[in-house]
């Protein structure tokens, strides 16, 4: 049996990829595929709208916030966002904890200026700043709630005194309980808690839009994605079912409130039986821990890799941590069930154990 710690595109539920790979031979007794489905039919546009559907439902919406499934990932959110909200002559402020706030500030300010109110590179990415001034007349705070190669996460929600509110939430999209409504802006690649590679989910407040004076493409402009319903052009029409089968599947379990108490479940035997072990080490304070992405390490070089040795013996798939960072990083999507955690646990108890 394969343990899939991987970081994304990650684990998936069974009865999802089940229903997807059936899909993809006979989509709903029609006799075609999923695959070779017209997304103008009344078939596929069902799917959509019951996807839009279930993100409103699991996410509580209200009817200012309109729901989007477009194209290119959270990476093209960067410049997306401040093409359609940021003019040049105005200031955005934006939150530096990590590689993908980083990569969001770089292309952001093609657009516009940006006042980077909080880093935390000083130490490596390992800790969350939350104390920062942000100047009065600034647009909006974008912040990434969970960062995923790094192993932090905001376990508060940052004020953008009386700017919008944007966040990234690519990592833990669904995994808490959170008031949803609070933000302007909401931008998720599926491929960690909602689905397949392949689709990005955009929860945008509509009252926002048309603020900025230059012209938009098209395919760029959020207000062309709306008035469409997600079909401005061909959407990837796969990816979508997936992350309906996935919405559907995380509502038939109870929604965010039951995946919240078995995600902190899984995150506390985790952090409590690293803490315990010090042959292993966590590189993030415990109040900025993530709950998704828990980052640790071994400071001999050679025993990291007997333990990475180890994993790959005990089929813990994708325990090994980022290029840029080393080390070890275990994630625990939605899909993650607490059994999968408790075998990676008594294999570094194990591990532990052997070392003395």
């Amino acid at each position: 049996m394969i343990y899939n710690f991987n970081s994304g595109p990650s684990i998936l539920p069974k009865e999802v990829m089940q229903q997807a790979s059936e899909a993809v031979i006979n989509f709903n007794n029609s006799g075609l595929s999923i695959l070779e489905i017209g997304h103008r039919t009344e078939m596929f546009e069902a799917v959509l709208h019951e996807a839009i559907s279930l993100v409103k439902e699991l996410m509580q919406l209200d009817t200012d916030h309109e729901v989007l499934f477009l194209h290119g990932g959270a990476s093209t959110q960067f410049m997306q966002v401040p093409m359609n909200l940021l003019n040049p002559d105005e200031t955005a402020a934006y939150i530096d904890n990590g590689t993908w706030g980083l990569k969001a500030i770089k292309e952001a300010k093609l657009f516009g200026h940006v006042d980077v109110v909080s880093t935390t590179k000083d130490k490596n990415y390992t800790y969350i700043g939350k104390d920062f001034t942000i100047q009065p007349g600034t647009v909006y705070l974008h912040y990434t709630t969970n960062n995923t190669i790094e192993g932090t996460q905001w376990h508060t929600v940052p004020d953008a005194k009386g700017g919008y509110l944007f966040a990234d939430m690519s990592s833990d999209i669904l995994s808490r309980q959170m008031d949803f409504n609070h933000f302007d802006l909401i931008y998720a690649g599926a491929q960690k808690n909602i689905g397949a590679a392949g689709v990005n989910l955009l929860v945008i407040n509509k009252n926002i839009l048309g603020r900025v004076s230059r012209p938009l493409p098209s395919m760029l402009d959020y207000r062309q994605h709306i008035a469409n319903g997600s079909m401005l052009n061909t959407p990837p029409v796969f990816a979508i079912y997936v992350a309906m089968l996935t919405l559907r599947w995380l509502k038939n379990n109870g929604g965010v409130s039951a995946i919240e108490k078995l995600n902190d479940q899984k995150a506390a035997l985790f952090y409590n039986t690293l803490d315990s072990l010090p042959v292993f080490k966590g590189k993030v304070p415990i109040e900025d821990r993530s709950k998704m992405n828990a980052v640790f390490i071994i400071d001999d070089g050679q025993v990291e890799k007997e333990f990475l040795s180890v994993s790959k013996q005990e089929n813990l798939y994708g325990v090994k941590g980022h290029r840029t960072v080393g080390g070890f990083r275990a994630s625990f999507y939605n899909a993650l069930p607490l059994s999968s955690v408790q075998v990676l646990c008594d294999v570094m108890k194990d591990f532990a154990n052997k070392k003395g």
